[in-house]
């Protein structure tokens, strides 16, 4: 016979065992199993599907496809990669010249109006990419761009021309210099002026204080900024299909566009040029990372305060706002004037006394009869607050698991969570049409391929909020409501979710307003019936529809705007501060 404290401890174990089984059933645990379950779906199937669909043929290893895609001399895996490459780190130079220069001049410098220019320097990030593009082919078309046409008198005809490699450069730089401004904004917002005082009391010029002591120390924002825009560059999809193609530049976004828009459709060499894509971004992800890794080398902000001084330019204030204002005017100015000038023409035709005589508000008329652009509409809102709100939900739970659990592998689910982020938009759009054109899931050709493909590609930016929102709650909150008996799911939804919202907020109105604009993904899922409004422009730019097409852009962009002063009005209701 056993003794009774024997026999109290087999007791206590079974009713241990008895409890931990009732657990893996409880409505938590399986919520946080679907949680881990959706994220790995959404992060590895349809990755999973399109490196076996590239390197299996007939059940064997093959590289048919990359010889069927890199054997035509004119598409060589050499002329490819150097044309992504140069396009993509000079894109990135620009922006980050542009972006730089701008910030400093307005954190650091008394330049006029530095409050109008940091609200006018964050309206190319409302822009979408092909509007822009669209915008500048017609400022600067060799044959019917305004400024070739300006500057024809003195420079002759096709003074600039923006079907070129360098025409390229030029606009995706342009259009990005906006996220660099708002990385290096906070950069610079965040250092100790005090070693450039001390320099400038020291008799060294301001260009030399930049150049040795403000670069150096903003090296952390450079080099995310840097990573960030050669990312982005390598997965542009507007900017090389719109001017590139035409010329005969190709990237690997454009001949994945080109190759599955040509018929027969080859999925084999489409998935070939993904992967090389793919494999790319994935090395200037990691090369970059490792950059950054020596962040205490630069830190100036220590226990001792201190309050940024706006250095005095004298003579030269006045020159600075002036360059300032003139990169304003090129970047904000003449891209929207050229839009609301074409939506307001019967067709297309330069600026004269007669065509702004002659204006008319028909093209609007046009897009809020039109029931393709009715539904574009519809279909553009329902995609953006559907993914915005599940991504967010999803998140919030994963980071949860991530920073408030010792769950053995929560590391696996943070960094597949963070995995599509090296993944370009039109990568996803093949990888999707992998599966679901060999699955037998009626999905395709409606907008729940277009909502999958969304909620991939930004799950690692509601990941991102969520997960800064859940690191500034104490533990001791949790530990009190369950003291206090509340279940896990009461305490989530009661006392996390409330103090988690700024942060969540931010997320729900980034991620709205990215899936608002999204084209890479979309031009490659989308069916009749279910175009997007950045899918219905781009159907009007291919039937030439350019005075239409410019009345919708004007509708989206006044959308992305009402969105914008929305985020401002939920940020003060929520306690959201700027920069979302």
């Amino acid at each position: 016979m056993l003794p009774p404290t024997a026999t109290l401890g087999r007791r206590a174990r079974g009713s241990a065992r008895l409890l931990r089984a009732r657990g893996l059933f409880s409505g938590q645990s399986l919520l946080l199993v679907g949680v881990v379950v959706v994220i790995s779906y959404l992060a590895l199937v349809p990755l999973g599907y399109l490196i076996w669909s590239t390197f299996i043929t007939d059940g064997a290893l093959s590289f048919d496809n990359f010889r069927q895609a890199y054997g035509n001399e004119a598409f060589s895996l050499q002329s490819i990669v150097l044309n992504s490459l140069v396009f993509a780190l000079g894109a990135t130079l620009v922006a980050l010249a542009i972006g730089t220069m701008l910030a400093y001049l307005v954190v650091r410098t008394d330049i006029p109006f530095r409050g109008a220019v940091f609200a006018a320097a964050l309206v190319p990030l409302v822009m979408p990419g092909v509007l822009n593009t669209i915008a500048w082919v017609f400022l600067a078309s060799p044959r019917i761009g305004w400024i070739n046409r300006v500057f024809e008198p003195v420079a002759g005809p096709a003074f600039f021309n923006i079907f070129s490699m360098g025409g390229m450069i030029f606009v995706e730089g342009l259009s990005q210099s906006s996220l660099v401004f708002l990385l290096m904004y906070a950069g610079f917002r965040s250092m100790d002026p005090s070693l450039e005082e001390s320099a400038l009391m020291s008799g060294a010029r301001l260009t030399t204080v930049f150049r040795r002591i403000t670069l150096p120390l903003a090296r952390p924002a450079l080099y995310a900024a840097t990573l960030i825009m050669t990312v982005l560059a390598l997965e542009a999809f507007e900017t090389p299909t719109l001017l590139g193609m035409p010329s005969g530049i190709w990237v690997f976004t454009s001949r994945i566009y080109r190759v599955l828009s040509e018929f027969p459709v080859n999925y084999g060499e489409a998935g070939a040029y993904s992967i090389s894509l793919l494999v790319l971004t994935t090395i200037g992800v990691v090369w970059m990372s490792r950059l950054g890794r020596r962040k205490s080398s630069f830190q100036t902000v220590t226990g001792k305060g201190f309050r940024p001084r706006p250095m005095e330019l004298g003579a030269w204030r006045w020159l600075a706002g002036a360059i300032v204002l003139a990169y304003l005017f090129v970047t904000v100015v003449l891209p929207i004037t050229v839009l609301l000038y074409m939506s307001t023409q019967s067709f297309y035709s330069v600026p004269s006394w007669d065509s702004l005589t002659s204006m008319t508000l028909d093209n609007y008329r046009y897009t809020f009869s039109n029931t393709q652009a009715l539904g574009a509409i519809g279909n553009s809102l329902v995609l953006a607050v559907g993914t915005a709100t599940f991504i967010t939900l999803l998140t919030a739970i994963a980071a949860w698991l991530v920073v408030r659990t010792d769950l053995r592998g929560r590391w696996l689910i943070d960094n597949l969570a963070f995995l599509p982020l090296t993944v370009p938009g039109i990568v996803m759009g093949v990888a999707l049409l992998t599966v679901y054109l060999r699955i037998p899931v009626a999905i395709y050709g409606t907008l729940w391929i277009l909502f999958i493909a969304y909620c991939t590609r930004y799950m690692p930016y509601g990941m991102r909020y969520a997960s800064a929102g859940i690191y500034q709650i104490a533990n001791e909150l949790e530990e009190s409501a369950h003291t206090s008996g509340a279940s896990w799911f009461q305490t989530f939804r009661r006392i996390l979710l409330p103090l988690m919202l700024p942060s969540l907020v931010a997320g729900w109105i980034y991620i709205l307003m990215v899936s608002m604009r999204e084209l890479s993904s979309s031009v490659l899922l989308y069916s009749p019936g279910s175009e997007v409004l950045s899918i219905y422009i781009w159907e009007l730019w291919d039937n030439g529809q350019v005075t239409e097409l410019s009345a919708a852009a004007v509708v989206l962009m006044v959308m992305l705007v009402g969105l914008v002063l929305l985020a401002r009005k939920a940020g003060a209701r929520f306690g959201v501060q700027g920069g979302i």
